[in-house]
């Protein structure tokens, strides 16, 4: 057995295209966004449980990210249904803004003891979260798969369908409330509309695109409408994603203009083989004819077709403790160690069974890399590593005043939820500070 130790996962996986998008975990409602002074594309999205065959069961949201549209940053868990007070089930479609110097994410949840979806917003001062729940948006009725829209002069406006309806309006500068004189339904303008709005906007015209049923046939395809301003009137265009072979039953997906190009972020059952329950993030150029209607688009395996494969990087900062899915025992999240990753890093292990504990989310059982990245400015450090409650041997960590990152070799993960552990278990006093700043988890991939 090898060692190991939970914080920052990396997982690396080939594939033999660029569709799906991320292979290492099921995702869904994909939500692309560049943000400013940023040179990273980040697409931000719900999670479905593997093995799941409804989706009452989704519970939180992941974000990732890239420069170059292969290699991609699996940032983990970034807010969970546990982590909202108000909320009891169905962490379903969300979107993400930044908005006055802060990153939010816009999310739906069903109210404890009344299970009416409710439009929630939550705030991280980094785009990789954590996030923080700072309630609900006021005003908003059933907002379920909402949208959040920054126009170009600093005007949010908020859109949210479900069931065959869509609504509009232009928020408060708190983002908490909507402004009850600019509410519009959208419906009777979005032909098939069944839910999932989204915004973007292109040579001074907002397109409106969602997935809709054509008449209440299931599975749900794409298509979009076009206005003069952002909250209309639109005007019905057409589909630009039809039926598809593997497609899931829904469908959800946005808009990003990323190095001068437009992408369609959406979903398939493509990962699970079928399954509509387990689905996966897919990415395909929008191009545009010369009147400015969207060109429709024919899923492939190929995708942006970049390259020959994509490979995923999932990645959880030791500091996030319970909003990344794990937790702190008795430990600190300190800084004055310099060159560390995020917020900073989780220390004074120095009574026995002080640990940190991180959760990993996986689609498939399969072995990876263990990678961490400490400093042990004072001497070599001992600890044991619990996966899933099996113990691992103990890890050494060499002395190293500065962070480095070790190797400790190969470990099993198991589908769905993987706790990683890392404690100090004996009664030996410690050498001084030992600091753990991130891990990775590689997927090892056998090639033929």
């Amino acid at each position: 057995m090898k060692k190991l130790l939970y914080v920052f996962i990396l997982f690396t996986i080939s594939m033999a295209a660029q569709n799906p998008v991320f292979t290492h975990v099921f995702t869904a409602d994909p939500s692309p966004h560049v943000w400013p002074d940023d040179d990273r594309l980040w697409v931000y999205t719900s999670h479905d449980e593997p093995g799941s065959n409804n989706h009452y069961g989704m519970t939180g949201y992941h974000a990732f990210s890239t420069t170059d549209l292969v290699n991609w940053t699996d940032h983990g868990r970034i807010l969970h249904l546990e982590n909202v007070d108000w909320a009891e089930s169905h962490a379903w479609a969300m979107d993400a803004a930044f908005y006055r110097g802060k990153y939010y994410l816009i999310y739906c949840m069903k109210e404890t003891g009344i299970g009416l979806f409710r439009t929630g917003i939550a705030r991280s001062d980094k785009p990789e979260g954590p996030f923080t729940d700072l309630g609900y948006v006021k005003g908003v009725e059933f907002g379920q798969d909402p949208a959040l829209f920054i126009d170009d002069d600093g005007t949010p406006y908020l859109y949210w369908g479900h069931d065959r309806k869509c609504f509009a309006a232009e928020l408060n500068e708190d983002l908490m409330s909507i402004k009850p004189e600019t509410y519009v339904d959208l419906t009777k303008q979005l032909t098939h509309v069944f839910e999932g709005p989204w915004v973007h906007k292109r040579n001074g015209k907002y397109y409106l695109t969602y997935p809709g049923l054509t008449p209440r046939r299931w599975p749900e395809k794409m298509f979009y409408a076009v206005a003069e301003k952002p909250l209309g009137p639109y005007e019905f265009k057409g589909c630009f994603i039809d039926d598809f072979e593997g497609q899931s039953g829904t469908n959800h997906g946005g808009v990003v203009n990323y190095k001068g190009k437009d992408i369609m972020f959406y979903h398939s059952a493509w990962l699970s083989g079928g399954l509509s329950e387990t689905r996966s993030t897919m990415a395909d150029y929008l191009n545009y004819d010369k009147e400015g209607n969207i060109i429709p688009i024919i899923p492939s395996k190929k995708g942006l077709g970049i390259a020959k494969h994509t490979k995923a990087t999932i990645k959880v900062e030791a500091e996030s403790g319970f909003a990344a899915g794990g937790n702190l025992y008795n430990v600190i999240v300190d800084d004055w160690i310099k060159d560390f990753s995020g917020n900073g890093y989780v220390t004074n292990f120095d009574n026995p069974y002080d640990h940190v504990s991180m959760l990993v989310q996986v689609a498939k059982a399969g072995t990876y890399r263990f990678i961490v990245r400490y400093a042990s400015p004072n001497g070599d450090s001992n600890h044991d590593v619990l996966i899933n409650s099996h113990q691992y041997r103990e890890f050494k960590f060499p002395k190293s005043e500065t962070f480095r990152e070790i190797d400790f070799g190969e470990v099993e993960l198991k589908s769905g939820d993987n706790l990683i552990r890392v404690l100090k278990r004996n009664w030996k006093p410690s050498k001084g500070v030992f600091a753990i700043d991130y891990i990775k988890l590689e997927q090892i991939i056998e090639t033929k």
